[in-house]
């Protein structure tokens, strides 16, 4: 006897960043704790930000050496996995796009590289995917009692909705249960919520149980008459009033890297910021002491930028993103990340004069530390004959010869999850000599020694065999492992500190999410059943 399909939520939104992952990753922890099965889903994710999952599970896939075969998803679905308690796998998000240009983005299918859909016309893409992602939520629903789905941007995308996969035609398929998530703190909410309920076919408006307004400070009893009147309007109840949430320790999740998150002053400026995070809710940071500055400098193809989270959450540290030049004045640390298409970001890091702003850091002792395409900058070379990273002539490029290494790209990507231990490293990065650290890898360029330059006596000492090496001096430092300052052990290391834990985060949102709904909501919403219809168009 099969068990029932289980009972889909999906969590969609008026526009991207309305805070959809955020719920959604809420809800998932909300009803595991009710003792229910269940798994997170989102049929396309147009993210640089990704980890490393099991990609086919009880399939029994293994690489050449036996090891299971592991693949990519979107990041905020392996989080939102561990919220519901649940083995992050591919299914989660079958289609991942990793953008590598603002008109091109490489497709990972089901966890892998999959060079003929990447090679396809974007609303030719939908009609190659849409068997694979159907399946993968079909052996969810199999498999647990709520998929809760995330939407992308917003439903009511009129130029889209035909090649749609990820919003109507994903909760068509799961006759999910909808929610309608709109950002009230940047004004407009009530139009949005309106605005996308009036553009969706009046059969998909039957399907929305609920509007809830996100990121609202102030008095909810100043929102009358709005929601009553919105209902009369729409038949839709306004079902949550979610305060803003300072702080709240999971990671930004939106695709590509968000200019607003860049700062505009140099890092000495932080009265006005510090008197504003010692004075919100919920803020983690309650620290006098000086604060140990890092920059991580955010190219426009930055990939990964997620494992920086921890950082925003530990006291006595100010994490700044930087595109200029001077607003690395004052850095104790300057972080070069992982990147879509390395040598590009490496000529856009040169345009605008970082280049030689991070190698006086470096001259004058400043840590620097580069992960995945940033270790693979800070070399001497790299070397793209199979324009697996750029497309076409300009892949191969110097690096900015802080470590006498060299990168040569290949076609075959790495990824995998490693556990190893960091050996003896010197000056700067000496506090990790010896430390325990499990991340993950995500590269198609594999780095070595430049040989030239050993011959000369200029040698780079290897912390970790093939995925770090440090430069003489000992303040450069370079890793190919992700994940890296979300190791506890490495935090301690270097700060003298942790982040808060994981669970107790997805705990804080669960808890959060519960007291903003209307009472019997979120039981309504999983109770088995016809799907309620009265969200249809009043009369």
């Amino acid at each position: 006897m099969t068990s029932p399909l289980a009972r889909c939520v999906m969590v969609l939104g008026t526009s991207s960043g309305a805070g959809k992952s955020w719920l959604a990753t809420a809800l998932c922890r909300h009803w595991a704790n009710q003792g229910l099965r269940v798994a997170p889903f989102k049929a396309q994710n147009m993210s640089n930000n990704a980890r490393v999952v099991a990609c086919a599970p009880d399939a029994g896939a293994a690489d050449a050496a036996g090891a299971a075969e592991m693949g990519e998803i979107g990041a905020a679905q392996y989080f939102q996995a561990l919220a519901a308690r649940a083995v992050p796998d591919v299914r989660m998000n079958p289609l991942l796009l990793k953008p590598e240009a603002d008109t091109r983005s490489q497709a990972v299918l089901l966890g892998r590289v999959h060079p003929a859909l990447t090679a396809l016309p974007w609303r030719e893409r939908g009609a190659q995917a849409w068997p694979h992602i159907a399946a993968a939520l079909d052996a969810l629903r199999a498999e647990n009692d709520v998929v809760v789905i995330e939407g992308a941007g917003s439903p009511a995308e009129i130029n889209l909705m035909p090649t749609d996969i990820v919003n109507l035609r994903v909760a068509r398929h799961a006759n999910a249960r909808c929610l309608l998530v709109a950002d009230i703190d940047r004004g407009g909410a009530f139009a949005h919520l309106y605005g996308t309920w009036a553009l969706l076919p009046e059969a998909d408006r039957a399907r929305l149980h609920g509007f809830v307004l996100n990121k609202f400070r102030g008095n909810a009893a100043l929102l009358a008459p709005a929601p009553q009147q919105l209902q009369q309007l729409t038949g839709v109840p306004t079902v949550a009033t979610i305060a803003m949430q300072w702080r709240h320790g999971l990671p930004e999740e939106d695709g590509v890297f968000d200019d607003r998150a860049v700062t505009g002053a140099p890092l000495s400026s932080e009265k006005t910021t510090l008197a504003a995070e010692q004075t919100s809710p919920d803020s983690y940071v309650k620290n006098s002491k000086p604060f140990q500055h890092i920059a991580v400098v955010a190219y426009p193809r930055i990939s990964n930028l997620d494992e920086f989270q921890p950082l925003k959450n530990v006291p006595g540290l100010r994490l700044r993103w930087v595109r200029e030049a001077a607003e690395l004045h004052g850095a104790d640390t300057i972080v070069l990340p992982g990147s879509k298409a390395t040598a590009l970001d490496l000529a856009w890091l040169r345009a605008r004069g970082l280049d030689a702003a991070i190698a006086r850091h470096a001259a004058q002792g400043g840590r620097v530390l580069g992960i995945c395409g940033g270790l693979q900058m800070l070399g001497e070379a790299l070397i793209d004959l199979h324009g697996v990273e750029t497309p076409g002539p300009g892949g191969s490029a110097p690096g900015l010869g802080l470590l006498p290494l060299v990168t040569a790209f290949a076609p075959r990507k790495t990824v995998r999850h490693t556990a190893t231990r960091f050996g003896a490293l010197t000056g700067a990065w000496a506090a990790l000599s010896g430390v325990p650290v499990s991340g993950y890898e995500i590269h198609s360029g594999q780095t070595a020694q430049h040989p030239a330059m050993a011959a000369s006596g200029d040698v780079a000492r290897e912390a970790i065999a093939r995925l770090a090496w440090q430069n003489a001096a000992g303040n450069v430092l370079g890793v190919y492992l992700h994940g890296l300052f979300e190791d506890p052990a490495v935090l301690r290391a270097l700060f003298g500190a942790q982040a808060p834990a994981l669970d107790d985060v997805f705990e804080r949102l669960a808890a959060t999410a519960a007291r903003s709904f209307a009472p019997g909501v979120l039981d309504a919403l999983v109770r088995p059943g016809p799907p309620c219809t009265s969200a249809a168009s009043p009369a």
